[in-house]
């Protein structure tokens, strides 16, 4: 075989690969950054409240299409996994929460898991967070486990796949 052939097998299941993969997920290890934020209601939202459990943070805002796309679709993955062990934390990123808060509001489905703001980005820039929506996948011992960037219709197999296999564990 010539080194070619070689050169253009590899590139052809580098490029299988990338189609197999989660192109916009990205594997990470160590402590989640912790924060406490306002959210809906006045409350405060600290994420060592949530130590022990699976936690899904979604970063939104509510100019982000896709972001309004997947939320009804975040409320069912968040009411049938929380009896498991599993929290959703949504964080919007806006600098005016009341925005956020009157979208929430029009919702024809309204969401059910704890929203936070984040109206400094200091906790959207902890995760290093570079895109609308992004998705932090936290496990039971509070490490950061993956990061997941953008969303697709079909994305929330992807989702599914993480929060199962970490309730396992």
């Amino acid at each position: 075989m010539s080194a070619r052939t070689v050169i253009g097998i590899v590139k052809g299941l580098a490029l299988a690969a990338a189609f197999v993969l989660p192109a916009f997920a990205a594997t990470s290890s160590g402590p989640a950054p912790g924060f406490q934020l306002s959210g809906r209601g006045g409350k405060t939202i600290d994420l060592t409240q949530f130590k022990g459990q699976v936690v899904m943070i979604n970063f939104w805002a509510t100019w982000c299409g896709p972001c309004r796309q997947e939320m009804p679709l975040l409320e069912d993955i968040y009411k049938k996994y929380k009896p498991m062990g599993f929290t959703m934390l949504a964080v919007n990123v806006e600098p005016d929460s009341k925005a956020a808060e009157a979208w929430l509001g029009k919702l024809a489905k309204p969401v059910t898991f704890p929203v936070a703001f984040d109206v400094d980005s200091k906790v959207s820039k902890a995760y290093k967070v570079a895109g609308m929506p992004s998705t932090v996948f936290v496990d039971r011992k509070g490490n950061v486990r993956v990061m997941h960037k953008g969303y697709k219709p079909g994305d929330e197999n992807f989702y599914l796949t993480q929060i199962r296999s970490m309730l396992k564990e």
